[in-house]
């Protein structure tokens, strides 16, 4: 039999005309054609409008350019919530060249180690972190050049490391600079490591195709609209600030950066420039609610904020409500690109009282629009639990918006890869509306008389009193039982609840054999992003049962 030609693949071929790769960096060629006097970036005094924040990009792109570096290379940035960050998320890949953003959290060991395995080949740091920066240097074994950013808003802290300043390098590019786009949308445009909660952190790498469909996948699950002023809470270091930097560059909007988080920088960043949007882990969340009344400011808006890890607890979600915040709980991974899922609200449920919202709020919720898959299964068989709301299975995750694998160690990527989906290691159900809910990272379930406990649901019990900021809950050793469950908490400020006190709260609202047998009162490890280490945390709390104080 003669195949008839398909009449669709005929002279209907791919062109310069129609086809070309996705990348975010079209949203900032875009702002500064269509809003080039609008304020992109406003930073203490500075405030650039976007055709500054392009023709700025444009000439780290050309500078860079000029001292060899090109596609493929590792241009690493040591830098807090700043301009010349958020510069570098376009600057570095005009060049066709891989942005690793540092965290600036981390031991001179660990930079040190990022820097080799990622094969920097030029570092741009704030003179803040010098210290780290300068031991993590010493420790890299070969040199590398160094640019100091230096910062105004810093206050002048930390030493100089390189030979010229970021402004004296962007100097020396050309604000014309006619960059190109990638060749192939699959090429890589930046480079995050993972908190390395076991042995050393795996380098995540994002393609332009991810990083561009997840900023618009942002304004999608946020409905941003195109007067949105975004503040910088989050990290832009934690997984490109969950492509934000590129979303405000496809709105237009205006970014407002932040050195130092706090509840007066929230407050003024509201009350002074309009601030609209934020997002941050629950601490953040924590200090809005828990903010000085010194430190408060009037505003006639309502603020949104997008908040990921530990779901917010009815009390925390009706303090925020109460100062005009609307919560939008999401979450995600490094290597989804930040937020992959949200618990999508339904217009009803404002009508629900505020215990049923944050009952239904602390689900996970759906995939975002730009994520193919998600489902919760079988880890070995990748068979989907029942949507029963208790059987629990591995969250999976497929689509655009997962990374292209770890740098440089095949074996790792193909485990995460394997069948077809990433693999998260949380441990979740799915509901009957189709909506998953965590109930733990498979490596923190506690096992206490082979019943499986989660540490999420009896942290969310501990979060609804109202004397807990926050809390961590891991396992302890038992003979009888062989795991029991045991919670360190912080405090607010002058709270005087007691041990018992809490544990018989956890016995009113759990299960008995969930509760708690023992809670140390003591400060919760944490990663720059305000979420628990739970590694430390279990290394911790073994000390102190070594030590008897626990």
């Amino acid at each position: 039999m003669v195949q008839t030609p398909n009449k669709y693949e005929t002279h209907l071929d791919k062109t310069p005309a129609n086809y070309v790769p996705l990348s975010p960096l079209q949203f900032l060629e875009r702002a500064a054609l269509a809003y080039p006097d609008k304020t992109a970036l406003i930073h203490g005094a500075r405030r650039y409008t976007w055709a500054e924040t392009d023709a700025r990009a444009r000439r780290l792109a050309s500078a860079l350019a000029q001292r060899g570096i090109g596609k493929g290379a590792t241009v690493a940035v040591m830098g807090s919530n700043t301009p010349e960050l958020y510069e570098a998320h376009f600057g570095v890949p005009m060049i066709g060249a891989v942005l690793n953003a540092l965290n600036v959290r981390l031991s001179a060991d660990e930079i040190a180690f990022i820097l080799d395995h990622g094969e920097a080949e030029i570092l741009l740091t704030d003179r803040e972190f010098s210290t780290t920066v300068k031991g993590a240097l010493a420790k890299l074994g070969r040199s590398i050049p160094v640019i100091d950013i230096d910062d105004p808003e810093a206050g002048g802290v930390g030493e100089r490391l390189g030979d010229i300043t970021y402004e004296e390098l962007l100097a020396e590019g050309d604000p014309a600079f006619a960059w190109s786009g990638p060749d192939d949308e699959w090429d890589a445009i930046a480079l995050n490591y993972t908190s390395g909660t076991t042995g050393n952190p795996k380098g995540v790498v994002y393609h332009h195709r991810g990083a561009y469909l997840n900023g618009l996948g942002n304004i999608v699950t946020w409905t941003m609209p195109h007067e949105s002023v975004y503040l910088w809470t989050l990290p832009m270091f934690h997984c490109n600030g969950w492509c934000f930097p590129w979303t405000m560059a496809a709105l237009a909007g205006t970014s407002v950066c932040c050195r130092k988080v706090s509840a007066k920088a929230i407050y003024d960043g509201i009350a002074e420039h309009g601030v609209t949007h934020f997002c941050g882990a629950p601490i953040v969340l924590g200090f809005v609610i828990n903010a000085r009344e010194a430190d408060k400011r009037p505003f006639d808006h309502t603020v949104k904020v997008m908040t990921a890890a530990a779901p917010p607890p009815a009390s925390v979600l009706a303090r925020m409500q109460a100062e005009g915040f609307h919560v939008t709980h999401t979450y995600g991974l490094t290597e989804v690109y930040g937020p992959a899922t949200v618990c999508a609200w339904h217009a009803e449920w404002d009508a629900l009282d505020m215990e049923e919202q944050a009952r239904l709020k602390s689900r996970q919720g759906v995939r975002y629009v730009v994520q193919d898959g998600l489902m919760v299964a079988h880890p070995e068989t990748l068979e989907p639990v029942p949507r029963d709301g208790e059987t629990i299975g591995e969250v999976f995750f497929r689509g655009n918006i997962t990374m292209r694998g770890y740098l440089k160690n095949p074996d790792a990527t193909d485990a995460a890869l394997a069948g077809g989906w990433f693999h998260s290691g949380d441990l979740g159900v799915v509901h009957p509306d189709g909506y998953i809910q965590l109930k733990d990272r498979s490596k923190d379930i506690i096992i206490s008389g082979g019943e499986n406990i989660s540490s999420i649901e009896v942290e969310s019990v501990l979060y609804r009193h109202p004397d807990v900021v926050s809390c961590g809950v891991v396992a302890r050793p038992d003979e009888k039982w062989g795991e029991t469950p045991v919670a360190v908490v912080e405090l607010r400020d002058g709270a005087k609840v007691t041990e018992a006190e809490l544990i018989a709260f956890c016995r009113e609202n759990l299960t008995h054999y969930k509760c708690p047998r023992s809670i140390v009162f003591d400060e919760l490890p944490k990663t720059s992003t305000g979420k628990i280490q739970k590694f430390r945390l279990r290394e911790h709390v073994r000390r102190l049962i070594e030590q008897g104080d626990a």
